[in-house]
């Protein structure tokens, strides 16, 4: 069995400039009016991009009472399908990171940040990052 390398997005603060490209990125890499991601300002002014942590306990699992969310204990990703989903909401209540939101159009589905998992130059917001704010770390 091949190793996997678990990997997640790593956001140098110091580098962005809150242009929104990653933003844009997101939204063009999948298609949507939406974004997965956001850049919100700190209580110190400094530009923060906001992203799916793929948290290694992710609450939005643990209170996921349809199965349509999980972790992947190969990759580490925190995974949505949609078809599951009973549009409790739950996730979205539980994520103490604030990520995970209602989709507008749909009203019945989640918007949630797979890291691209099926673009092969990867996450779409790192690739396109013009300051390099965003990268992808692999972890243990």
């Amino acid at each position: 069995m091949r190793e996997l390398k678990k990997k997640r997005i790593q956001i140098d603060r110091d580098k962005c400039i809150s242009c929104l490209t990653c933003v844009s990125a997101c939204m063009v890499e999948k298609d949507s009016e939406e974004s997965r991601n956001r850049v919100v300002m700190s209580s110190d002014l400094k530009p923060t991009p906001i992203f799916c942590r793929h948290c290694d306990q992710p609450e939005c699992v643990y209170t996921c009472m349809s199965g349509a969310m999980r972790k992947d204990l190969e990759t580490g990703l925190v995974l949505y399908d949609k078809e599951k989903c009973a549009s409790c909401y739950m996730c979205v209540m539980a994520c103490p990171y604030g990520v995970l939101k209602e989709d507008d159009r749909t009203k019945k589905e989640i918007l949630k940040c797979d890291m691209c998992v099926e673009n092969p130059t990867g996450p779409a917001c790192v690739t396109k990052c013009p300051m390099e704010a965003i990268t992808v770390e692999e972890i243990k």
